[in-house]
C-alpha cells in the first residue's frame, strides 16, 4: 500500500559552500503522519529522481525545471522560480500513489528513516494545502511547530549578559509560561569563530533527558540575524553571587552543592561529554535552592572513558594543570573543577588564586596545596584528592570516574537516590516570591532596557550574503519537541 504524505513543500532556500563552490539547497518540508521533518536537497538531486523516475514510470509526465547554465545561478528572481519549480514537482509526483513506492522517492524523502516512520494506521487522501512555513524561522530540528518565534513571546526583563547576545526573562504569550531565553547575534559568533562551541551547547542541551541538576532545554531556533535558546528559568541565584555575598559557606552546604554538581558532571560523563567550564558564575540555584549547571558552550562531545581531547579552554582560576600545560586531557579535569569550587566554597577563593595570571598558573602547576584545619578530615581528604597535580593520580580519574567521587567518605553522609530525587532539602532557600522576583540577579542587567530587536525577525529579502552564509553555519541548530517524536 502507497504511504500517505498529508503535504510536501519547498518554503525556501540555502547558499552553502563546498570546497568553496557555491551552490543552493532547497528545504524541503514533508508532513506524514502527524510527523514533520526538513530535508535538504541540491537540484541535481531532483534531477537524478526525476530521471529515474522517467524510466521506471514513463507514463508519468512530470516536468522539473529547467537546469540554467548560463548566466547567474544564484539570480533571487531565477531562484525563486526554480524553488515554486520544484514544488509543483514534488506536488504532483505525490498525486501519483505508485511513485511513492519508488525507492528513489521513499529515501529522498527519508520515508524509511525510524524517526519518520508514522503510527497512524489510517488512511487519508493527499493534501494539497501549503504549510504555510515561515520563512522568516528556519527551523531544522526533527519536527516543526511554526509558532515558536521571537513575536511569540513577552520579554520582560534583562537577567544576563554574554559575549554573543542576552538573557532575558520572557512569558509565551498563549501557554502562559516562563522561561529564560539566551538570545545570541549569528554575526558576533561568526566574527569570533565560535560556530562550534554554539552547537556544541546545543547538542548537550538536546542530550539532557531531564537530570535533576542541568538546565533544560525547551525550543531552539533561529531567525536570520538571532538564535535563541529557550531555557528553564532558574532565578534563585548564581552560586557565585551568593558566594561573593557571605565569602564562605559551611561545610555541609558546600557537601550538598558539590553533590548535586557532581552528579550533573557523571551524567554527562556517561555520555561521553565534557563539561571543562566548571565555576560558580555557571552553577545557579533554584527557586528551592537546588543546584541547576548551565552554559555548555565549552563542553567536548565524543570522549569516552579512555578517550583525550587538547583544546586550551575554560576560566583562568579553575583550568587543571594538563589543560594549563597544553597537553592532552580526559575527563577528569572536570574533577579538578569541582575541587576547585568546593575549595572556594569552604575557604572563600580558588585553590590557588592570584590576580596576576601567569603567578596564577604557576601556582596551578607548581605551589604544594594547603589545607587549613578548620574544615573536617574527610573534606581535607577530598580536596587532597580533587586537587592531583598529575591527572592519573586524581580522584576520580580512570575507570572508576563519578562512583570514586560519590564513595569517597566525604560524601558519607549523602544517599544518591534521595539526592537526585530532590528529596534532600537545600541548606539554603533562596526565598523567592515568584518570577519577577529578581533579587538574585545583578542590578546592573535588570535596569537595561530589554532591546526592541529581540522579538522582531529581519524582512528576509534584505538578508545580506553574510546572514545567508550564517544560517548556513547554524544549519541543525533549531529543535521542537513532539510528544510522540523521539529523538
Amino acid at each position: 500500500m502507497a504511504d500517505t504524505i498529508t503535504s510536501v513543500t519547498i518554503p525556501g532556500t540555502e547558499e552553502t559552500y563546498e570546497k568553496s563552490k557555491k551552490y543552493t539547497v532547497y528545504k524541503v518540508v514533508v508532513n506524514r503522519g502527524g510527523k514533520s521533518w526538513f530535508i535538504f536537497r541540491r537540484y541535481n538531486e531532483f534531477h537524478r529522481l526525476n530521471e529515474a523516475l522517467k524510466k521506471q514510470h514513463p507514463e508519468i509526465n512530470i516536468k522539473l525545471p529547467g537546469k540554467k547554465i548560463f548566466g547567474n545561478n544564484f539570480d533571487p528572481e531565477f531562484i525563486r522560480q526554480r524553488r515554486e519549480g520544484l514544488d509543483d514537482f514534488i506536488r504532483r509526483m505525490l498525486n501519483h500513489p505508485k511513485v511513492l513506492e519508488h525507492p528513489d522517492v521513499r529515501e529522498f524523502l527519508l520515508l524509511d528513516n525510524p524517526r519518520n516512520v508514522s503510527t497512524d494506521s489510517d488512511e487519508s487522501t493527499l493534501d494539497d494545502t501549503d504549510n504555510n512555513a515561515d520563512n522568516n524561522l528556519i527551523n531544522l530540528g526533527g519536527t516543526e511547530k511554526a509558532q515558536v518565534r521571537p513575536g511569540e513571546f513577552d520579554f520582560l526583563k534583562v537577567i544576563g549578559k554574554g559575549s554573543f547576545g542576552k538573557v532575558l526573562l520572557a512569558k509565551h504569550k498563549t501557554e502562559g509560561r516562563v522561561y529564560a531565553i539566551k538570545v545570541l547575534q549569528k554575526q558576533a559568533i561568526m566574527k569570533r569563530n565560535e560556530v562550534k562551541h554554539i552547537m556544541a551547547e546545543r547538542n548537550v542541551l538536546l542530550k539532557n533527558v531531564k537530570h535533576p541538576f542541568l538546565v533544560g532545554l525547551h525550543y531552539s531556533f533561529q531567525t536570520p540575524d538571532k538564535l535563541y535558546f529557550v531555557l528553564d528559568y532558574v532565578n534563585g541565584g548564581e552560586l557565585f553571587f551568593h558566594l561573593q555575598r557571605e565569602r564562605c559557606f559551611s561545610e555541609q552546604r558546600a557537601r550538598f552543592y558539590s553533590a548535586e554538581i557532581a552528579s550533573a558532571l557523571g551524567y554527562l560523563h556517561s555520555l561521553n561529554i565534557i563539561y571543562r567550564d566548571l565555576k560558580p558564575e555557571n552553577i545557579l540555584l533554584d527557586a528551592k535552592g537546588h543546584v541547576v549547571l548551565t552554559d555548555f558552550g565549552l563542553c567536548k562531545e565524543n570522549i569516552t572513558a579512555t578517550g583525550t581531547t587538547g583544546t586550551f579552554c575554560g576560566t583562568p582560576e579553575y583550568l587543571a594543570p594538563e589543560v594549563i600545560r597544553k597537553q592532552q586531557y580526559d575527563r577528569s579535569v572536570d574533577w579538578w573543577c569541582l575541587g576547585a569550587v568546593l575549595y572556594e566554597m569552604m575557604y572563600g577563593l580558588p585553590p590557588f588564586y592570584s590576580r596576576d595570571t601567569a603567578e596564577m598558573y604557576d601556582n596551578i602547576l607548581y605551589k604544594p596545596l594547603r589545607l587549613r584545619t578548620n574544615i573536617s578530615q574527610a573534606a581535607r581528604s577530598i580536596l587532597d584528592g580533587l586537587l592531583q597535580k598529575e591527572r592519573q593520580n586524581r580522584l576520580g580519574a580512570g575507570e572508576g570516574d563519578f562512583i570514586d567521587i560519590k564513595t569517597h567518605p566525604f560524601f558519607g553522609s549523602i544517599n544518591w537516590d534521595e539526592l537526585e530525587a530532590r528529596r534532600i532539602s537545600p541548606p539554603y532557600n533562596p526565598n523567592v516570591t515568584g518570577h519577577m522576583d529578581l533579587k538574585h540577579f545583578d542590578p546592573e542587567f535588570v535596569r537595561e532596557p530589554v532591546p526592541g530587536s529581540v522579538g522582531k525577525s529581519l524582512d528576509p529579502s534584505a538578508i545580506s550574503a553574510s546572514v545567508q552564509e550564517a544560517d548556513n553555519a547554524f544549519m541543525g541548530f533549531s529543535y521542537v519537541p513532539q510528544d510522540d517524536f523521539e529523538f
